[in-house]
């Protein structure tokens, strides 16, 4: 994703799909999957919950674009995202 001009035009409102590659307990684990109202909901949780999103491979699915750990983090970043973010511990 060509970080400024997707950012740019990137709804955050749209309905999202997150995944987490990487399952718990060996390989016949179920993907975890998580359908959001809106893609900012899908990447707030992303980055502020699973802290780790690259480790757990997590991407996103919004409309027929994926976007993998980095640009949910880029998009996070963004000074177009529209939810507060977690203060810093």
């Amino acid at each position: 994703m060509p970080a400024d001009r997707e950012t740019a035009t990137f709804d955050y409102g749209a309905p999202a799909e997150l995944f987490m590659g990487k399952r718990k307990g060996g390989p016949r684990q179920p993907l975890r999957y998580r359908r959001f109202a809106t893609a900012a909901e899908a990447i707030r949780f992303a980055v502020e919950e699973l802290q780790a999103v690259r480790a757990w491979g997590a991407w996103m699915q919004v409309g027929d674009k994926r976007f993998n750990a980095d640009d949910i983090q880029r998009l996070y970043q963004s000074d177009d995202f529209p939810l507060q973010r977690r203060l810093s511990d």
